[in-house]
């Protein structure tokens, strides 16, 4: 039996993964298309600026909900086989969120222009007056991203996982087809409607499951509900989070704003390559070793909690840290690649690489949080990440506002940067604390090793790159994407053979598992 359940887990697992990187290749496609459409421009600016209030309140009503409360407590009336409580608090959450849902749109479309005014006050009249219509498009797709957000968590409380996984990829489809059907007429708002358009499919393909399942919505508001009240006591840590979050991104934009157009989309581009290393990688480890240090932690298993920790963090860096040197290294070759096309101009790749040259100098710290956080949710200790998140969030403001003047837009990133570096010592600090030592001279050896590797990866990548760029006509876009992919393929090798080298636990580690995977095909 106990191999059936693994097995369930595993095809989740990767269906869920699978699902993630399509959605984010199919991301990237949708920023590629639409920046080769209008480059960076006041455009781009307030379409990108668009997104921040609907979001901010689907974030603050459904994301927090379903990541901390609904699904664990849904889950458990399931799994207890208590389905019409579990129904009543599903059908209260789902009406509770839809009449706060339902007034938040009208008191936002209604205020839209105040708060536009304050969130990107330094936008010329008529980019103000296109990011407020765009806007409040957008509050459309919050209505359909709070339905999909919580069809979502019921699927997956009954292990119904490909609906879910579709309806994501659906999304940024739904933005690119709709997107350029409608932006010869519409311009840019097309892209809007492709966003509104896109949720509402994302929900739609969830429906039939739903069915499937039995589903049973009733019209009540039962507040006083067991399984209500746990969700709002659970539910509350996670508010003041995303609400300081949001606040920070609210900051960045106003910061923005009054920088030259264009900025606003250089950072937001920039940061997605940051971020891919993060979501292929980074969560990928973290999701991997969250089930057996949460097995460590309630057996009190210390020194092999310790030991799982250690490992975890270590290998993040192993595979992150040199992701960040060859982000640096070939940042202009990156963009290039990606979006220098159509509109998108030499300004713009200078623009986004300068960008991406700072929020890599993050990458590890961002990358570590996703295992340390982990740590901290297997001891069942949710309060010192959301602590420990808002003091990050105060360090990042303060920097915002000390970094913008001398490095423009460039200053925000290095902000974000080093708050998410000062969050990875915050959390391996209280980790200490809490659990005594963290194996960290073995950490502290590994990420030496691990810098080491790096540099000189970095050396041998920048040379490979500046050779193809002397000897061939960069203006090819054939050319751009050699430019990458040979000294990303140059740099692999010359950082696993160091790791190798130096008999790095992290590249032994690697190489068993990529062997015994093999040795497992060839049985097979």
């Amino acid at each position: 039996m106990a191999k059936v359940t693994q097995s369930g887990i595993a095809k989740a697992a990767g269906l869920i993964m699978i699902s993630m990187m399509l959605s984010r290749i199919l991301g990237y496609v949708r920023d590629v298309v639409i920046y080769s459409k209008f480059g960076q421009v006041y455009l781009t600016d307030a379409y990108n600026a668009a997104f921040s209030i609907p979001d901010f309140l689907y974030y603050l009503l459904v994301g927090g909900a379903l990541s901390s409360a609904f699904i664990p407590v849904f889950s458990s009336y399931i799994a207890t086989n208590k389905e019409e409580d579990g129904w009543d608090v599903a059908s209260t959450i789902f009406n509770l969120v839809m009449i706060l849902m339902f007034v938040g749109i009208v008191i936002g479309i209604i205020f839209t222009p105040q708060l536009i005014h304050i969130l990107v006050p330094g936008f010329n009249k008529e980019g103000f007056e296109l990011t407020v219509l765009l806007t409040r498009i957008m509050f459309i797709q919050s209505f359909f991203m709070g339905l999909s957000g919580i069809s979502q968590g019921i699927l997956h409380s009954y292990k119904h996982f490909l609906a879910p996984a579709l309806g994501s990829v659906l999304y940024n489809l739904g933005i690119i087809v709709f997107g350029l059907m409608l932006v010869d007429s519409l311009g840019i708002m097309g892209f809007t409607i492709g966003v509104v358009l896109g949720a509402a499919a994302n929900f739609l393909i969830q429906v039939p499951a739903l069915l499937k399942i039995g589903l049973r919505y009733r019209l009540t508001l039962n507040l006083k509900h067991p399984g209500v009240k746990q969700i709002g006591i659970l539910i509350i840590p996670v508010l003041i989070g995303l609400s300081v979050n949001h606040l920070n991104l609210f900051v960045n934009q106003n910061l923005a704003s009054s920088l030259p157009e264009g900025m606003l989309s250089a950072l937001r581009a920039a940061q997605r390559i940051m971020q891919l290393p993060i979501g292929v990688f980074a969560i990928a480890v973290a999701l991997a070793v969250f089930p057996t240090l949460t097995g460590q932690a309630a057996r009190k298993e210390k020194e092999a909690f310790r030991e799982t920790l250690s490992r975890g963090v270590r290998t993040v860096i192993f595979i992150t840290l040199p992701a960040a040197v060859g982000l640096i290294v070939l940042r202009v070759p990156v963009v290039r690649a990606l979006f220098q096309q159509g509109e998108f101009t030499v300004s713009n790749t200078e623009a986004t690489s300068y960008a991406l040259l700072f929020y890599s100098l993050g990458l590890v710290g961002y990358s570590a949080q996703q295992v340390l956080n982990r740590a901290f949710y297997a001891l069942k200790n949710t309060k010192i990440p959301v602590f420990v998140g808002i003091i990050t969030v105060l360090i990042n403001l303060v920097l915002n506002f000390l970094l913008i003047k001398p490095l423009a837009h460039g200053g925000l990133a290095l902000a974000y940067s080093i708050a998410g570096l000062a969050n990875m010592v915050m959390l391996l600090f209280f980790l200490r604390l809490r659990i005594g030592h963290i194996d960290g001279r073995k950490m502290l050896a590994s990420f030496g090793k691990t810098l080491f590797a790096s540099l000189i990866m970095g050396v041998v990548v920048y040379f490979c790159s500046y050779l193809i760029e002397a000897n061939f006509d960069i203006q090819y876009k054939t050319i751009q994407i050699i430019q990458v992919v040979v000294p990303v393929i140059v740099g692999v090798v010359v950082y696993g053979s160091m790791a190798w080298m130096m008999k790095m636990e992290e590249a032994q580690m690697a190489m068993g598992i990529l062997m015994r995977k093999l040795k497992r095909k060839r049985n097979e």
